[in-house]
């Protein structure tokens, strides 16, 4: 019998509710309210009470549970000893060893000028390498340039 009342707890207590809604109605000679008042009024009542169920229901409802909740992201695991870089993928998309070199410090989180700095080009000739990498690899951002080159075993 707990099991029961454990299980339907949120429905015993809308129900016991309901019916001390009606007894305090009953209590305050809900004639004179109900059919004293104009039928407007009347309307009106009820319109708030059930949005105000509605309202509620819909927020326990729509409750996200947490065992339900599904995370899913991709991990790409780092094995330097078994990495072949594919080269075969290189020469069909035409990248420059230049490119590469820039592809490489983008996925090392450098920034243009730091990029610039490191191959002493200027920043003008580095995003030009980066729209050429993006345009190769069909990107339109340098993270996405990183991931697809990843799974191209382009870079490690």
């Amino acid at each position: 019998m707990f099991s029961i009342v454990k299980k339907y707890k949120e429905s015993i207590y809308f129900g016991l509710a309901l019916a001390m809604l009606f007894f305090i109605l009953k209590s305050l000679e809900y004639k004179f309210l109900i059919v004293g008042s104009n039928l407007q009024m009347y309307i009106l009542l009820i319109a708030i009470l059930f949005t105000a169920i509605g309202m509620y229901l819909s927020l326990q409802l729509n409750k996200p549970k947490v065992d339900e909740l599904v995370l899913e992201k991709k991990v790409y695991v780092d094995n330097h000893s078994e990495f072949e870089i594919n080269h075969r993928e290189i020469a069909e998309r035409k990248i420059s060893k230049r490119e590469l070199e820039v592809l490489t410090l983008i996925a090392a989180g450098k920034s243009n000028q730091e990029i610039a700095e490191h191959l002493f080009v200027s920043v003008p000739t580095v995003k030009t390498h980066s729209a050429n990498l993006y345009d190769k690899l069909a990107v339109k951002r340098r993270t996405q340039a990183v991931e697809k080159a990843k799974n191209l075993r382009l870079i490690r």
